[in-house]
């Protein structure tokens, strides 16, 4: 009788401690903030839009956290600047970038700024447990800025072939992204970030529109080489437009260029 009645007990302490264990998990699980993956091109003023999820006191923001992974993993005719530091300082495979990722989104939301072709699976799941924001600008103003640091990118460089595969990949999923542009952010900053927050279901904070000049703790190796406009800036400024005109050699990856960002260009969020 007594041995009956301890095996109920310790029946029924199980159980118990299986429900509560259980409630716990999915309490935490509940608990998990948001991860915001802005999936860009280079020269996209990812980098300002960065800036401004820095400023506030509920997020974290991690600077391309997947370009070691890529570097290690591809074979790029162009040389990245500060190759060798970018592979001596970052995670170098993917899985535990996405851990870091997720460690991360336990204590805030997570912003990443990352780069569309950093994504080399055909088929990134794991973002689809994000809010997925594809930020797009001309090719032409594209390719002019890119060019100033990299004599000859090639299509695949500068992420936009990427971008909308990404897109495709989202909306079958139904997981449809996001997509904002970089000019259309420009015509009134807080008006657009007003309308993105709304969209990712956060509150706005005056914050993002301003920050101090020269640069924050998470920016990347390589930020001397790219981030100089930005480093100077104290929020979002229409820069001068660039009196150079599009490098003849590069005009046939602008022809290539178009009809992908033609095909996200329909599905733009707008500033109005």
């Amino acid at each position: 009788m007594r041995a009956f009645l301890f095996s109920d007990s310790l029946s029924a302490f199980k159980f118990i401690f299986c429900c509560t264990f259980n409630a716990l998990f999915l309490k935490l699980q509940e608990n998990y903030m948001s991860v915001i993956n802005l999936i860009s091109g280079p020269r996209n003023l990812s980098t300002a839009l960065m800036y401004a999820f820095a400023q506030r006191d509920d997020f974290n923001v991690l600077d391309e956290p997947f370009y070691g992974y890529y570097l290690k993993n591809t074979e790029s005719e162009i040389n990245h600047p500060a190759t060798a530091d970018i592979l001596r300082t970052m995670d170098l495979k993917r899985d535990v970038v996405i851990n870091s990722v997720q460690s991360l989104s336990g204590l805030k939301h997570v912003f990443i700024k990352g780069m569309a072709h950093h994504y080399i699976d055909k088929k990134p799941d794991f973002i689809l447990k994000w809010d997925n924001i594809i930020l797009i600008r001309h090719p032409e103003k594209l390719l002019i800025s890119f060019s100033k640091v990299i004599d000859n990118p090639k299509l695949d460089d500068i992420g936009l072939k990427k971008a909308a595969e990404l897109f495709l990949f989202l909306k079958e999923n139904e997981e449809t992204p996001i997509v904002i542009d970089s000019d259309e952010l420009m015509i009134d900053p807080e008006r657009y970030l007003k309308k993105m927050c709304e969209k990712l279901d956060i509150p706005f904070s005056k914050n993002m529109l301003s920050w101090q000049k020269g640069g924050i703790p998470e920016d990347g190796v390589w930020a001397p080489y790219w981030y100089a406009n930005v480093h100077n800036s104290e929020g979002f400024q229409k820069q001068k437009r660039s009196q150079k005109e599009l490098p003849k050699h590069l005009k046939p990856v602008l022809e290539e260029a178009m009809p992908y960002y033609n095909t996200l260009k329909k599905h733009i969020l707008k500033n109005d």
